[in-house]
């Protein structure tokens, strides 16, 4: 077993904040570069069409770059760039119509709905859609669709978005959750760690209400994080390292600063130069690229999600690290001016 990551000797006061500018910088880039493997077909409607390989990737891209847009200030190359690939994905569904048709051909389907929540959390919205979704979600069938307690709260959290009532007690359906039973710690693995990511996205409104996350459960993410993020960057998992760094950065109270400056120097060796970030496995080195071409050598459909995962985690502890060195010069100016 290696050391924690916390805890593992040699970590440098302020190591995160000296490589996050650039990980976000180039991941967001890498993104922004390579939009069309986010383009949607023109029979993205159709019955054969793959989810996965067209509208999921869109969604993400939506949903991550609005917590992006939240997260970094305004007048900033990144704020641009954000707000710029949501205009883009927004464009991808024609303003909203394209989920209107989607969400009629699958009434009860919840992917429609938390696709258009990410548009609708940046303050885009349409109608039409928010209409039919009214009347659907008022309903029995709406109300008892079964699903997993986390993809559950994904729905809430989406309700909340929308703007509509939501279909069941969040802290109720919270409790049933891997995370909210405070489940053992060595029970960990890769579908329940992003089981917990995902409870804490839903539940923080993806990482920018901190507030909302309950008291046991932070104290719980705060003691088991570091070796949990130990584990994935021993194992290479920078996938779901990314999205463990970003609930790291939803904790509410002072950052874990510890942790992040141990794990983000960690996390920035796997990213490629042209900002890619690969799911798992070795990180390829640029020598190992043809002369000539890009030095970006992972398929879109293998590294998009890790890579935009990357921005996000990056956009969120950037802003909460600034955030509290700010807090802590402007006491020290105050301590220092009462002395």
């Amino acid at each position: 077993m290696t050391a924690s990551v916390a805890t593992a000797p040699g970590v440098t006061a302020g190591a995160a904040l000296s490589v996050l500018p650039a990980v976000l910088r180039k991941a967001l880039g890498w993104a922004d570069a390579h939009r069309s493997g986010f383009v949607l077909p023109p029979d993205v409607l159709e019955p054969h069409a793959k989810v996965n390989h067209t509208l999921k990737p869109l969604g993400e891209l939506a949903q991550l770059c609005t917590t992006i847009h939240r997260s970094t200030a305004p007048g900033t190359p990144e704020h641009r760039t954000a707000g710029e690939l949501l205009t883009f994905a927004w464009d991808q569904v024609h303003a909203g119509d394209l989920l209107l048709e989607l969400l009629r051909g699958e009434p009860f389907a919840a992917y429609p709905y938390e696709i258009y929540a990410a548009f609708a959390g940046n303050g885009l919205r349409h109608e039409g859609f928010e209409s039919l979704a009214g009347t659907l979600s008022a309903t029995r069938g709406w109300a008892h669709t079964e699903q997993h307690a986390n993809r559950e709260l994904g729905l809430i959290n989406s309700e909340r978005r929308v703007g509509a009532a939501p279909h069941a007690d969040a802290g109720e359906v919270l409790a049933r959750t891997w995370l909210g039973g405070l489940c053992e710690p060595w029970m960990f693995e890769g579908p329940s760690g992003y089981a917990l990511t995902h409870t804490v996205f839903h539940i923080t409104d993806w990482c920018c209400l901190p507030e909302r996350m309950p008291a046991d459960i932070d104290a719980y993410l705060r003691a088991w994080l570091p070796p949990w993020i130990d584990g994935c960057l021993e194992s290479r998992q920078w996938d779901l390292t990314g999205e463990l760094l970003a609930v790291a950065a939803a904790l509410p109270g002072p950052p874990p600063t510890d942790l992040l400056d141990a794990a983000w120097p960690a996390l920035a060796t796997a990213q490629a130069p042209s900002g890619a970030v690969p799911e798992t496995g070795p990180a390829i080195a640029p020598a190992q690229t043809p002369r000539g071409a890009e030095p970006d050598p992972y398929p879109f459909l293998a590294c998009y999600h890790s890579t935009l995962v990357t921005a996000f985690a990056a956009a969120l502890c950037l802003n909460r690290l600034t955030a509290h060195r700010a807090d802590a010069d402007a006491a020290d100016g105050t301590t220092g001016a009462a002395v």
